[in-house]
């Protein structure tokens, strides 16, 4: 899983999203695009994701919830 995955469990949870090595690269690819940082960039996208859950994490909850699922 990516580097940042096993410190969102309690995101995931709250989201009602299981972890598969189906859905993981949809999952990434969706926390980029809610970062706002080019795919891949690990680092800088876990950055920027634990300021947005420090800020307001339901939001972020409520924002990753709806990227999966579209």
């Amino acid at each position: 899983m990516t580097c940042y995955f096993r410190h969102l469990k309690t995101v995931f949870e709250k989201a009602g999203i299981t972890i598969t090595i189906e859905n993981k690269g949809k999952i990434d690819k969706a926390i980029h695009q809610i970062a706002g940082i080019k795919y891949k960039n690990c680092s800088a996208t876990w950055k920027v994701v634990k300021k947005k859950i420090i800020e307001d994490e339901e939001n972020f909850v409520k924002t990753l919830k709806k990227s999966v699922k579209d």
